[in-house]
Formats: C-alpha cells, sequence, structure tokens
C-alpha cells in the first residue's frame, strides 16, 4: 500500500514562499519611468506651472511643450512654458507625476490631473480626489514616507 510522504507539502510550501517573496522584492526593484506620463506627454497633458500661478489645474497646449525628464510637459501658455524651463524643479509634480499616496505606501499609481496639492511650494498628484483626502489627513508623515520610498520605487532613474 502507498501512503504520501509527509514531506511533500514542504517543497510545495517552500515554492509558495519563494514566490511570496520575490512578488513582495520585485515591485521596487523594476525601473519605472521617471515621468508619469501616457504616450509620452506628462501629467494627462496639463500644465503644472498653473498649478502655482492660477490655483488650479489647467490643460496645457501642444504648441507650448518642452522635453523634461523623458516626457513631454504642455503649458497653457508660452510665458508657462518660459517659468518651468527656467526652474522645472520648482513646478514639476513630486514623484515624477505619480500619486503620492501610492508612493506613500510604497508603490505607484496614475493621477487624476484635479487631485493635487502644494504642500511647502511644492505639487503633489494624487490618483483620486479620495484618496487625496486621505493623503491630506497626514500631509507631512505621508511626505516623509514618500520621500523614502520614491528612490526604491523608481529604480535609480
Amino acid at each position: 500500500m502507498f501512503t504520501k510522504p509527509r514531506h511533500v507539502r514542504l517543497p510545495l510550501f517552500a515554492l509558495v514562499a519563494l514566490i511570496a517573496a520575490f512578488i513582495a522584492t520585485a515591485g521596487p526593484a523594476l525601473a519605472i519611468d521617471p515621468v508619469f506620463n501616457e504616450n509620452g506627454t506628462a501629467i494627462r497633458g496639463y500644465d503644472p506651472v498653473a498649478y502655482f500661478t492660477q490655483g488650479k489645474p489647467v490643460e496645457g497646449n501642444a504648441e507650448h511643450a518642452i522635453e523634461f525628464r523623458g516626457a513631454r510637459w504642455h503649458f497653457a501658455s508660452a510665458e508657462n512654458r518660459d517659468l518651468f524651463a527656467a526652474d522645472p524643479e520648482k513646478f514639476a509634480p513630486q514623484y515624477g507625476g505619480y500619486c503620492a499616496w501610492a508612493v506613500a505606501n510604497n508603490y505607484i499609481a496614475s493621477i487624476d490631473p484635479h487631485a493635487w496639492s502644494i504642500k511647502d511650494g511644492k505639487l503633489y498628484l494624487n490618483y483620486s480626489k479620495f484618496l487625496r483626502v486621505r493623503w491630506s489627513v497626514d500631509k507631512a508623515g505621508n511626505i516623509a514616507k514618500g520621500d523614502t520610498n520614491w528612490p526604491s520605487l523608481r529604480g535609480g532613474n
């Protein structure tokens, strides 16, 4: 009579544990685009300068565009484009324009240009207005976590 050996479960358990460990560590090691973009256009084509100068999201125009960090940035005017070109770090959203809530929680997600915040002179975008509210409950804490997580998420880019 054949009986199943008890040790057969160990290799299956070990395989599952190995796969789980790989999945848990593989995310941050994968390189992502340095800027959230769709078809090469940063932050869904919205003007990053307008958040600061007009206090609201404004769609950019391809006629007023420049390249920065491997993406094409659109601006509502030549003046906004020139402001950005003079100091892109001042106007570019944090975490490459990926969702600030997601980065604070060690993953990446797309954004809704209408789910935004400015904190200490820096632009933060979120996946949705709901997540912007959740992120805003502890902005300082979420920014600290995001600043810690971002270098490994971007994979050195």
